[in-house]
């Protein structure tokens, strides 16, 4: 038996999937308290495959039980929170997805392989993307079995972005600012904002133009400061 654990919802039936098309029983695992040694061994689960899990794994379950994490860079460059903003802001366009053994260091566990991802569109529809390909990772994992390797290279760790990093205020050219706009623009994520006076506007669906950035925006109460 094995397991998918995922939060987000575009998720929901990769478990189905990837039973009916490796021919082996997977699982779901949604909830923080389901990822746990006692139940994983109750539920026999012998692999647990995480794509977008967002929680610390606890150290009794990596290692008692074998898990791959995917990462969306190409390791060891990248390695920490926020993968995706932090290439975009960077002016990255093409990355890997890596698939790697979760171990007590973040992001530094032994990769099994790694595929092409392009950082073209909204934030939600690279992580569909991103879903497509990470599928198709886990069928060849099981299928061909490779050995994990370890990572070599400089290692480069990204910060995790606040919700706060999503103002654009600052942004110098239309190309940052429909960047900003469209790397926040996922389900379950803070949406690029400006304040105006007593007000926030959030942005999303962006398109950039030869000169203007048309995006949708929703007004709302400017937050109240807790500093």
């Amino acid at each position: 038996m094995f397991a998918i654990a995922s939060q987000r919802r575009w998720n929901t039936h990769l478990a189905a999937r990837l039973t009916a098309a490796t021919g082996t029983a997977f699982t779901e695992i949604r909830a923080v308290d389901e990822l746990s040694l006692v139940n994983l061994t109750r539920l026999g689960v012998t692999r647990v495959f995480l794509p977008h899990w967002s929680h610390i794994i606890p150290r009794d379950v990596f290692e008692g039980v074998e898990c791959i994490v995917f990462h969306m860079t190409d390791l060891p460059f990248g390695r920490g929170g926020s993968p995706l903003q932090n290439l975009i802001v960077r002016g990255i366009t093409d990355t890997q997805v890596s698939a790697l053994r979760c171990v007590a260091d973040l992001d530094a566990g032994p990769v099994y392989l790694k595929r092409p991802l392009s950082l073209h569109g909204s934030a939600e529809e690279i992580f569909l993307r991103a879903d497509r390909i990470i599928e198709t990772m886990i069928t060849d994992i099981i299928r061909d079995d490779p050995q994990p390797v370890a990572q070599h290279g400089e290692v480069v760790t990204f910060r995790r972005r606040r919700p706060d990093d999503g103002d654009w205020s600052a942004c110098a050219t239309m190309e940052q600012v429909f960047d900003r706009i469209r790397m926040l623009d996922a389900d379950g994520y803070p949406s690029a904002f400006v304040d105006v006076g007593e007000f926030r506007l959030l942005f999303s669906r962006a398109s950039l133009r030869s000169d203007a950035v048309l995006a949708d925006v929703r007004i709302v109460p400017r937050p109240t400061s807790t500093a």
